[in-house]
């Protein structure tokens, strides 16, 4: 190179600085802050992974898998503990099984006992005639209506059944508690002796921590008593010395619509507490589509306490699409009780506050329940009751539409008789974090002063009278931020849908201002956000059936292509909606109910109820483990260093889900 051209080049740099150097100036004079770089996070080590010692957990609300990735199945135990009192006389705990609130349980007022039972029983009335008229209006395969039997007359003969004694002994015993342990986990949990000193906690509810004002009912208590019975089943089950976690990793699957600062917790109690190495969280739904081996499918998750929706599209979970029912299985088995009585359940001594009853009802719900329309008329069942120090009793039982009326309420929840409670969630944004300042609303809060200040700027610089163009420009500037807002949950769109785009977008006050009108309808911020909490408050308390939530999560892709997708392949997994039939049932509903306009682009609508023949309530953690093999994973560790240097911000930098 000559001595001229290095001349030019160098002069070349020289101009670039002295252009970097005005625009900063220009920007100080325009009142724009540069934001502060956050401390960078180094890009984890590539290194390879043996799935033998990776751990997937899946907690449920009533029902905890776990196991080695390279497990065939996982080891699985029923989600609760019991607990020694510390106090001699100290009044036993339990928490509820098949009863909830909004059930008129739990109230303490009379007159409003009184007021909440009768409004209970008649919205669970008016629910039961809405399934009777949808099972009357199918038609059987053979084009025949059925043919309603009442309960009176399965009543007659109930009332008349007396049970036969099959053995003086049930061979079925109480736990043994004579060494008076400090806890008891899974089985031996649900059978520790009434008498017996123990509290009875199930530490997840609904998806969510069992977080009550109740005894053992505070954070520290619930994550306490995770951390013991998750250590007790690797201990015991996988075999697996608890100061050997070291060597291992752990993959944790969460809701779709997850608690931030309980999952924070969690995540905290794995690596610090237990002393995983490094940890992956992942979602539930997307976890399901890995394990059925589908690339894209909404997916229904119907579990024991509550069902979630969410379209899942080439592993990633579309935020807007996400719903979650307070309602599951067990709201199912305890309508079952009821029309069962109301049928004359000869087990006249049934209690919905037994844990051996409630164990009782769910095995008879599961054998006897169905939603195949073509099975009619009155049969006869036997069943049997196995409790300790009881003989082992032998029950015949004459049942006819409850065993589909009781599915059916999954449908209709209105038949649940729940009042009073939030039914439906959505996704909403983080209220923020004091360990994460640079999260999403440290860069609103910076774009939307730098928005302000450019436009300051530009005011100045041209006069613009009415300031009406300046609002139509911030407006389209900033569409493209709010992409993702689903098409059919535009303003105009009902109540319903309009809630879950509004549940989706926390809006800040520049996107607010763009939606009013920018500038046009001046209306406070407080306005706006008040109108909004009411109108997602409004389609937050409503109970949407199951073939409704699919419909509105499908409805609220972004696509037309994507809904077509989602419709195309509808996957159920979870131990809520085992029944025979379902498959059909719940598909004959959605093609009824989807819009005509994707009954022509829809080639095919299917539900997979069962995909590749494996059991739908283990398909989540099969994913889960599929995880754990896959290279593309690799980036997506949280080590247990970084955990303690950095805390949450690890989960919002390195999760596969927008955090």
């Amino acid at each position: 190179m000559t001595q001229a051209e290095k001349e030019q080049d160098n002069g070349k740099e020289k101009e670039k600085d002295r252009d970097k150097e005005k625009e900063k100036e220009k920007e100080q004079q325009r009142g724009v802050k540069r934001p502060i770089a956050p401390a960078a996070i180094p890009e984890p080590a590539q290194e390879q992974i043996q799935s033998n010692f990776v751990v997937v957990i899946h907690p449920g609300s009533r029902t905890l898998r776990i196991g080695r990735a390279t497990d065939t199945l996982p080891v699985t135990v029923p989600h609760v503990i019991a607990r020694r009192h510390r106090q001699g006389g100290q009044t036993k705990y339990e928490d509820a099984w098949l009863l909830r609130d909004g059930l008129n349980i739990f109230f303490h007022l009379v007159c409003l006992h009184v007021q909440q039972k009768a409004e209970s029983s008649e919205q669970r009335q008016n629910g039961l005639k809405m399934v009777d008229q949808a099972i009357w209006s199918k038609k059987m395969s053979n084009g025949v209506r059925r043919t309603p039997v009442s309960a009176e007359q399965a009543r007659a003969y109930n009332c008349l059944i007396r049970p036969a004694v099959l053995d003086s002994s049930s061979r079925v015993k109480w736990t043994n508690t004579s060494h008076q342990p400090n806890y008891l986990v899974g089985d031996e949990a649900l059978y520790v002796n009434p008498s017996d000193c123990y509290n009875s906690h199930w530490p997840i509810v609904r998806g969510q921590l069992n977080v009550h004002s109740g005894s053992g009912g505070s954070l520290t208590a619930v994550l306490a008593d995770l951390e013991t019975i998750w250590s007790y089943v690797i201990q015991k089950h996988l075999e697996i010395p608890l100061k050997e976690l070291k060597y291992y990793r752990c993959i944790l699957l969460v809701p779709d619509i997850y608690n931030r600062q309980h999952v924070k917790e969690i995540v905290n109690m794995l690596l610090h507490n237990m002393g995983f190495s490094a940890i992956i969280v992942h979602q539930e739904s997307v976890c399901a589509t890995f394990g059925s081996g589908l690339s894209s499918a909404c997916v229904v998750d119907v579990g024991d306490q509550k069902a979630s929706i969410c379209c899942v599209e080439d592993g990633v979970s579309h935020r807007n699409s996400r719903l979650c029912l307070a309602y599951g299985g067990s709201d199912v088995t305890r309508t079952f009780f009821w029309l069962l009585q109301r049928a004359g359940f000869p087990y006249r001594d049934c209690q919905l506050t037994n844990r051996l009853d409630c164990q009782l009802l769910q095995h008879l719900k599961e054998t006897l329940c169905h939603l195949d329309q073509d099975i009619s008329g009155l049969q006869d069942h036997e069943f049997q009751t196995r409790f300790p120090e009881a003989p082992a009793l032998l029950y015949q039982i004459r049942l006819g539409d409850e065993k589909l009326q009781a599915p059916m309420g999954l449908f209709y929840p209105s038949t649940f008789g729940i009042v009073g409670q939030k039914m439906t969630s959505l996704q909403h944004r983080s209220q923020g974090n004091s360990e994460d300042p640079h999260d999403e609303h440290y860069l609103l809060a910076t774009q939307s002063k730098g928005d302000q200040s450019s436009k300051s700027a530009e005011r100045k610089a041209v006069s613009r009278p009415g300031g009406g163009l300046d609002g139509e420009m911030g407006c389209q500037g900033r569409m493209g931020e709010m992409s993702d807002m689903p098409r059919g949950c535009g303003s105009g769109s009902g109540g319903a849908v309009g809630g879950g785009m509004l549940g989706e977008m926390e809006l800040g006050p520049a996107q607010g201002e763009c939606l009013m009108g920018s500038g046009e309808v001046e209306e406070p911020l407080s306005t706006h956000l008040s109108r909004k909490t009411a109108i997602i408050s409004q389609f937050e308390s409503k109970a949407l059936g199951l073939d409704k939530a699919i419909l509105h999560s499908i409805d609220c892709c972004a696509s037309d292509e994507t809904k077509r997708k989602m419709y195309s392949s509808i996957l159920v997994v979870g131990g809520g909606l085992m029944f025979h039939g379902a498959q059909e049932f719940l598909l004959h509903r959605i093609i009824n109910k989807m819009p005509p306009s994707f009954r022509r682009l829809v080639d095919n609508v299917e539900v997979v109820t069962r995909p590749k023949d494996m059991d739908p309530r283990l398909i989540s953690w099969k994913g889960g483990a599929v995880l754990a093999c896959l290279d593309t994973t690799q980036e997506m560790w949280i080590h247990r260093t970084e955990w303690q240097r950095f805390g949450v911000r690890m989960l919002r930098e390195r999760a596969a889900f927008v955090w």
